[in-house]
């Protein structure tokens, strides 16, 4: 169910929990600043779902609360996923939904990384 990224942050969300060890993920990766894991319900072969570790709704509260350290870790660890798992060379997709209107389901900030066969198109009207 879409979510209110307007909303402040709720620390019972699945990737908190995830976060906390509370709930066991397949871990691809993880440092001070981000934790990515496969997604429980692929949409392609590959399929790693990466999050930061702060408290952060959406990618709006991402991008204006988050520490300039926070920024650059996260990015840079999106981009090592990708790397280490293959994408660059074939081409990969990197999704964050944010809102209802977009489609974000779990109110942490977290982004798509799809990859392992040829993508469809972005939208299907």
């Amino acid at each position: 169910m879409p979510i209110d990224a307007t909303l402040p942050y709720d620390d019972t969300n699945i990737f908190a929990r995830i976060l906390r060890r509370e709930i066991p993920a397949k871990t691809v990766y993880e440092d001070d600043y981000a934790l990515a894991f496969h997604d429980i319900t692929p949409r392609a072969p590959v399929h790693i779902l990466v999050i930061p570790r702060g408290p952060y709704a959406s990618w709006d509260d991402f991008s204006a609360n988050a520490s300039e350290a926070e920024i650059a870790g996260f990015v840079r660890a999106v981009g090592k996923v990708a790397r280490d798992n293959g994408l660059v060379a074939p081409g990969y997709r990197l999704l964050a939904n944010t809102g209802g209107d977009g489609g974000q389901e779990v109110a942490h900030l977290h982004v798509h990384l799809f990859g392992g066969r040829r993508l469809g198109p972005m939208l299907v009207e």
